[in-house]
């Protein structure tokens, strides 16, 4: 009797700490969740004409990372985009791009550093819409646990789908004002154009007129 109520404690005991680093590995992803749909949002940057501004992103070597853009405003919507690595090497660059998304993996630890170039423009300014997403940092297989419940993985993955469409929502909303600006343009050339038809129209006719006038006119020699 004694011998069971010491194995059965220690099945117990062993039990008990599973249920508590399963519901702890849950109660972390759900945090993360929470705190993913709270605090994603995108970032606004002006670049002034012939300048060039950049951030940067701590990551591990083998992290995910990734960049969405979008010029919302100044110009013909385009912009330069380097992305450069801890070491000043060219992970990715692009000339007078109106928008994109871009994702590695980080090949070494420092940091990575994302411009935005306006150095083609001598007058006009450029606000751009960004997004700069740090996955998490890859495990060894030793920090891996075997038993880890499926819903703190769906609960991961249910995060990251969030993120995802958040930027979505955002980039639709700056392409609806970006397509509301060019409709305005747009109209409102056509209204000055109309105008300036009109007053051509009506220049012509009383020219038309004054010269039918002047043809018909009777002239008498003295």
């Amino acid at each position: 009797t004694r011998v069971e109520t010491v194995v059965s404690s220690g099945i117990n005991a062993e039990y008990g700490y599973f249920i508590q680093t399963n519901l702890s590995s849950m109660y972390r992803s759900c945090v993360l969740f929470l705190l993913t749909a709270s605090l994603v949002s995108s970032y606004f940057t002006t670049v002034e004409p012939k300048k060039e501004i950049c951030f940067f992103d701590e990551a591990r070597s083998g992290t995910k990372l990734s960049l969405t853009f979008e010029v919302a405003e100044g110009g013909f919507l385009d912009i330069d985009v380097r992305i450069l690595g801890p070491e000043g090497k060219v992970v990715y660059k692009g000339d007078r791009e109106s928008s994109g998304k871009y994702a590695f993996s980080a090949y070494m630890d420092g940091a990575y550093q994302y411009c935005f170039s306006n150095a083609m423009s001598k007058m006009t300014k450029k606000i751009v819409m960004f997004n700069m997403d740090v996955g998490d940092p890859p495990r060894a297989d030793a920090d891996i646990d075997k038993d880890h419940d499926k819903l703190a993985e769906q609960l991961e993955q249910l995060s990251n789908s969030l993120v995802s469409m958040k930027h979505d929502q955002e980039y639709m909303e700056v392409r609806d004002r970006t397509h509301g600006m060019i409709n305005d343009s747009t109209n409102q050339r056509v209204v000055w154009w109309a105008f300036f038809e009109a007053l051509v129209l009506l220049a012509m006719s009383l020219g038309q007129v004054y010269y039918l006038k002047r043809f018909f006119e009777v002239r008498r020699v003295v």
